[in-house]
């Protein structure tokens, strides 16, 4: 099920969408592919838990979150989750380490499971409720393309290609962010001067595993 998230774009849009609903979650979005693995990760919760999630672009809706954090005493982080019941912060989590392992005890403890009793004034019955668009992965399938038909050697490709995904922060799915991470693995160890930890020839045919990344995708 596709996840249904509510853009809060001002303080008055964070207050109204808390009071509507009494257990609820509020993510921040940063500007990095952080961003995207965290999303992934939550995205997997909200497919089977009734959980009205707010979400807020930091850098274009920066007023939203200075209220968050002035709200809660929660200090900014982006990506961010915080979990509210009754208008209260109950949990926060940032960064890398918005994981599978932290967030499964807190779906269990606060979260109820699809089909149980949601929430009055959950997020699918708001106004303002969205689906999350659709993301596209064509700006990494024309570069494979230019790849794979001679319009750049290995190292251009791999620079281009990490750089793309570093500063990667769209709301994808946790499928999508695996795929796309698998090629080259962590960009911020690529930008540490690690890259080699990447190096095509290291990691098996770069144009086949090319090939078969733009298949899956």
């Amino acid at each position: 099920m596709t996840p249904v998230l509510v853009p809060l774009t001002t303080p008055d849009e964070v207050e109204t969408f808390l009071a509507e609903n009494p257990l609820s979650g509020v993510f921040k979005a940063g500007t990095c592919h952080k961003t995207m693995q965290g999303f992934g990760v939550l995205e997997t919760f909200l497919k089977d838990h009734e959980l009205p999630i707010g979400f807020i672009r930091v850098v274009d809706w920066r007023g939203a979150s200075n209220h968050i954090a002035a709200r809660t005493g929660i200090q900014h982080q982006s990506p961010q989750l915080i979990v509210f019941k009754d208008g209260e912060p109950v949990f926060d989590v940032d960064n890398w380490n918005i994981t599978a392992d932290v967030l499964e005890p807190v779906f269990e403890q606060y979260v109820p499971a699809r089909g149980e009793a949601a929430p009055v004034g959950s997020a699918a019955n708001t106004a303002a409720a969205s689906t999350v668009a659709a993301s596209t992965v064509e700006p990494y399938k024309q570069l494979m393309r230019g790849f794979l038909s001679g319009e750049l050697p290995d190292w251009a490709f791999q620079d281009r290609y990490v750089n793309m995904f570093r500063d990667d922060a769209s709301l994808r799915s946790q499928r999508e962010f695996e795929l796309l991470s698998n090629l080259f693995g962590d960009p911020d160890a690529y930008h540490g001067g690690l890259h080699q930890l990447g190096a095509p020839q290291e990691r098996g045919n770069l144009k086949e595993r090319v090939q078969e990344l733009l298949a899956a995708l």
